[in-house]
């Protein structure tokens, strides 16, 4: 049980009442409060590089995997990074009060559909400090409160980041309760926000299989679930190998502790022998480690030191996270598409190919939140995708689909507008 049972009902409350004044502000005061959020986070860069330090300094003590410590380090490229990301949410078209759908009606009833905010967002999420000021960005530009529970492994990261946030919000006239820190890491918290229905109109996990799955168990708010990516590349006999060779080595090392990184290859029998030695050379460079089916261990042993042969059993069904690669020849497109069917997460997968048949039935067949024809998986992120950034990936079929971000956030109501009509 809670040690605090009233906590997080008056943080509940604070968000409620805060989104009614986030859902009527101008455009202009908005943009001005992301502005400000962006010039905070540099001229604070310091204290928060400070903060971020004793976390990484703690995980370090704790033993944790190479891919989470690099999820949960910034550095001063890392945070200018996210600065640039708010300042390119408060460049984009504002949603709220856009119209859309209009329609006469024979009795002469004008309709239309105009987007409103979703309300009051609870963001739970891992060792990802980018997260913290992602979500708030999006969340302020859609006129959505939220409650943010971050992990225990980044609290100081995530109190340094909403302190800047909040200096930003009070100099522009915004309540401060339009992004709120749980700091209490019991997570008896995680299960009170969960429940807090009267006062939350949306969770948002970001983290492994087992928070999912106990957000989607436990809630009574509507969740959306994401970011974890089981993706796969097929290079098809028609396919370009020298630029298939480019996207795989791209989709597999250039930042392989994230959800849109590659974790299995497919390749198409009849260019196995050509393509893999090709491809082998270059994973080279940064030591990647292939679990192999028997053809391509066949094919690679000899050549490649860090190939091994897969465990059918585990293999084909893991998000590596790191530079790990299963690779899979296959006889055929239907096959290969078989293949992905079987053990995708519906994250990110995709298809290197010419034959444009081939292409359209890899399209119509795979169901992925994001479809990639001769191009890396990493291109799945929402700043990739002009979006600016993203709450995030959504991989579920409702609402939703890929990099949630301001569109995504919010809703709509119907406005009817008649001349006196009635109805008997």
């Amino acid at each position: 049980m809670s040690e605090h049972p009233n906590a997080l009902v008056e943080i509940g409350k604070r968000a409620r009442a805060a989104s009614k004044t986030l859902a009527r502000l101008p455009t202009a005061q908005k943009n001005a409060a992301l502005l400000a959020i962006a010039d905070e986070l540099l001229r604070c860069q310091e204290a928060i590089l400070a903060a971020n330090a004793r976390d990484v300094a703690a995980a370090r003590e704790k033993n944790v995997s190479p891919a989470f410590l690099d999820r949960l380090t910034l550095t001063p490229q890392r945070l200018a990074d996210m600065a640039r990301d708010v300042r390119a949410v408060a460049a984009l078209p504002d949603p709220i009060g856009e119209q859309f759908d209009h329609t006469t009606l024979p009795n002469g009833l004008r309709l239309h559909k105009r987007r409103i905010p979703i309300g009051v967002l609870g963001v739970i999420y891992e060792a990802r400090p980018n997260v913290t000021t992602d979500v708030a960005a999006l969340a302020l530009k859609s006129g959505n409160a939220v409650i943010l529970r971050g992990g225990s492994d980044n609290l100081n990261s995530n109190q340094a980041l909403v302190a800047a946030v909040h200096r930003a919000l009070a100099a522009n006239a915004i309540p401060t309760d339009a992004v709120q820190l749980i700091t209490d890491t019991d997570r008896a918290r995680v299960l009170e926000l969960l429940r807090l229905h009267e006062y939350v109109d949306l969770i948002i996990p970001r983290g492994g299989e087992s928070l999912h799955r106990f957000c989607r168990e436990h809630s009574t708010i509507p969740v959306i679930t994401g970011g974890m990516g089981i993706n796969h590349i097929y290079v098809d006999a028609s396919a370009e190998l020298d630029k298939a060779v480019e996207v795989v080595f791209n989709a597999k090392v250039s930042k392989p502790t994230v959800c849109n990184a590659l974790s299995t290859l497919l390749v198409h029998a009849h260019i196995a022998a050509t393509f893999l030695p090709r491809l082998a050379q270059r994973l080279a460079e940064r030591q990647v480690e292939l679990r192999c089916d028997a053809r391509a261990l066949s094919l690679l042993q000899p050549i490649y030191p860090l190939a091994r042969l897969a465990d059918d059993a585990t293999d084909w069904d893991t998000e590596w996270l790191a530079l790990i690669l299963g690779v899979h020849i296959v006889d055929s497109a239907e096959e290969a598409i078989a293949f992905i069917q079987a053990h995708t997460m519906e994250h990110s997968d995709g298809i290197c190919a010419q034959d444009p048949q081939v292409i359209e039935q890899f399209i119509n067949a795979i169901d992925s939140s994001a479809v990639f024809i001769n191009a890396s998986t990493r291109f799945n992120d929402g700043g990739q995708f002009g979006l600016g950034a993203e709450v995030a990936i959504s991989t579920q079929r409702i609402h939703a689909r890929g990099p949630m971000a301001l569109r995504e956030l919010t809703s709509y109501k119907w406005v009817c507008e008649g001349d006196g009509h009635v109805r008997w």
